[in-house]
């Protein structure tokens, strides 16, 4: 492994207005929408806990685009490493939980929010909404990332470095969705079958984690005390992010009756001739 870290300049007043001013527009949005969704319904109100939840979001990815976390991730695989987690883990979960697509349907008109079901009934939206795919997209580039000459490549570069970002974000909202999102999702599973492919993301993130902590074909370019420091960011906040995940997921089960198990409408008793 070459001791060295490959690095580039934060981006001075850009790096920091412009990921201010995209969040700032997210979050207007957002609550502009709940504005809109209780006039045009003002008996059905909208969850504060939803929006808590996607302004939580909008609020971790700010921590990780801005100071002090950017600078620190462009000079430090360590500080890289919290982004990943901040900007594809915790913040994807907040910013779905916040249920953005039932509030976009509640604010529009009829039309527009048949257009909008419609597209979620596609198949290239179904396909993207099973956990299978969200897995792979999200988990399943970890080893591409950090196990080939990938990650070298994308940080050498301010275009690589935001693409890398806008991965994290995009897989791990995807990811979110279709394991615990409360957005409708036609092609997701049950709540049994989610967590076998939670279960799965766990166990490829742990043993990436693991690898690379020992250094087995990692291909990151820095000093492996960074890269041990890294690797245990990764485990550890990983867990904790999936476990947040899990009970996101056990919140929302709702257990089917069976149909022998309904209950049996009661006749009303013949009255006794004569």
């Amino acid at each position: 492994m070459v001791h060295h870290h490959t690095s580039h300049p934060a981006g001075g007043a850009p790096g920091v207005v412009l990921p201010v001013l995209a969040l700032l527009v997210c979050a207007g949005g957002y609550l502009l929408l709940v504005l809109r969704a209780r006039r045009r319904n003002p008996v059905r109100a909208w969850s504060p806990w939803r929006t808590a939840a996607f302004c939580a979001g909008v609020v971790l990815l700010a921590v990780a685009l801005l100071p002090p976390v950017a600078p620190f991730a462009h000079r430090d695989f360590r500080g890289h490493m919290v982004q990943h987690l901040l900007i594809g883990m915790y913040a994807p979960l907040g910013l779905v939980l916040g249920a953005p697509v039932t509030l976009v349907l509640r604010a529009v008109c009829a039309p527009r929010a048949r257009r909008l079901t419609a597209v979620l009934h596609s198949a290239p939206a179904r396909l993207l909404t099973r956990p299978p795919v969200a897995v792979l997209l999200s988990t399943g580039s970890l080893p591409v990332l950090y196990f080939t000459p990938l990650y070298d490549t994308a940080m050498a570069h301010p275009a690589g470095h935001w693409l890398v970002h806008a991965h994290f974000l995009l897989s791990g909202c995807l990811f979110a969705h279709a394991v615990a999102g409360p957005d409708p999702a036609p092609a997701r599973p049950g709540v049994p079958a989610r967590l076998v492919w939670l279960g799965c993301a766990i166990a490829v993130h742990a043993v990436a984690a693991q690898l690379m902590y020992g250094g087995f074909g990692v291909a990151v370019h820095a000093p492996a005390s960074e890269v041990r420091g890294g690797a245990e960011i990764m485990y550890y906040g990983g867990d904790i992010a999936e476990l947040l995940v899990a009970a996101a997921l056990v919140a929302t089960w709702r257990p089917g009756r069976h149909p022998s198990a309904r209950p049996v409408p009661l006749r009303p008793r013949a009255r006794p001739s004569g």
